[in-house]
Order: structure tokens, then sequence, then C-alpha cells
């Protein structure tokens, strides 16, 4: 079982509604960690009742095309990932500083009238994701670290290779997507990928067009 699943085995362990956080660009896979700066009353209201609670969190982006609600939010997307808050600590300016772990992705079901000033939608989590084995054996480990390599060396970035020879299939694929320096767009179609091979076989495209695009624009172009 993964770590970001050790509470969850099946669906009737996780909540049916939970508070959504909006913020473009932010992926949240299973087993994976997401280090947040909160500082906003409203989520900081979030956090506590989330902490006295369930613990979980939805994260979500904001539609793709910046849609906006009547009262100006922002309208948000169908897929999200839910996280387990797995370490708190409050800075003396009023913020918090949280760590959340990924547990599964969730489809909207729902956003709910509350009286809350955050969000809240009732989900239907994706029960694929609590599952101990995801498909893992299946993905092309040595192309999704050949095309890391080439992504870090046109970059001139480093990378802690132990570590990402240690890690299995999963985790390695779900961290190289949340790490991955790209926009909302790749990072929702990563998210929405069907399973973990499809996901590996996005990350590995989206990257090989990052560096043609890069050798088309030439190398002053970021």
């Amino acid at each position: 079982m993964q770590a970001g699943n050790a509470h969850y085995r099946s669906l009737k362990d996780l909540p049916g509604v939970v508070p959504i956080f909006p913020l473009s660009a932010a992926l949240l896979l299973p087993s994976g960690r997401m280090p947040l700066n909160i500082f906003e009353p409203r989520y900081l209201q979030m956090i506590d009742e989330a902490v006295g609670g369930s613990r979980l969190i939805g994260m979500i982006q904001p539609q793709l095309d910046g849609a906006l609600r009547g009262d100006g939010e922002p309208e948000i997307c169908q897929v999200g990932g839910l996280g387990r808050i797995t370490s708190f600590a409050e800075t003396g300016d009023g913020r918090y500083l949280i760590a959340l772990q990924g547990v599964c992705r969730f489809r909207v079901a729902a956003e709910l009238e509350v009286k809350t000033p955050f969000r809240q939608c009732r989900i239907t989590p994706f029960a694929a994701d609590l599952a101990e084995d995801q498909g893992g054996g299946d993905i092309d480990r040595t192309g999704l670290l050949r095309a890391f390599r080439a992504y870090l060396e046109a970059h001139e970035l480093e990378a802690d290779w132990d570590s990402v020879s240690r890690a299995d299939n999963a985790m390695l694929v779900n961290a190289l997507s949340m790490m991955a320096p790209y926009g909302a767009a790749e990072k929702q179609a990563l998210l929405e990928a069907e399973d973990l091979k499809a996901r590996a076989e996005t990350l590995i495209a989206i990257t090989e067009m990052a560096l043609a695009r890069r050798q088309d624009d030439g190398p002053s172009l970021q």
C-alpha cells in the first residue's frame, strides 16, 4: 500500500464532501507531497476545520479557460487531487505551513451551497488510486528517465539520481509529474490520465515537446 493511502483502503474510508482549494498549476497525485503556505483568512479557517476533522482537502485547478462564476470566483475543473494534511506549523505572522500527502484523485459530483467562506464539493473518488498495484510495472521507465535526463541537461539542472533509482514506478511517475515545471493545461492532462502507464506516456510526450520547442527557439529562451 502506498504511503499516502495508509488510512484509506476503500471508498468508505473517505468523506463524501470535502473543502476545496482552487490553485492554478497545482498537481497533487497519489503519494505525492505538496507543501503549501496558507495566508488567506478563508483558507486559514479551512485548514483549522480540516485539522479538527478528516484532515482532507481537495486541490483543484480553476477552469483552464478562465471562466468565472457570477460572484467572481473561478469555475473549477472537474477532476482534482485529494490530500491529507500530514504536517502543520503556524508562523509568527499568522500563516500556516502545511504539507499534503496525496491520497487519490476525485471527480466533482456537485459544488455545494455553503455558509463557510471556503468552497466545498461533493466528490466521487477514483477507487483505482487506492489500490496497492496501479500498474506500475507497465510503464516505460527507461523512456521516462531518458526524457527526464534530457530535460535536466537542457536546462543545466541536477537531480538526486540515487533517490530516483530507488523510487518504485508509481512514486517515480507521480513525483516527476508533480515536479515538472509545466503549465496548468499540461498539469491537468497529467492528472486526468487514465492510469499510471498513460500518465508516464503523457509526461514523456510533454517533455519531448518542450525539448523540441527549446531547440527550435534557441538556447536564449527559457
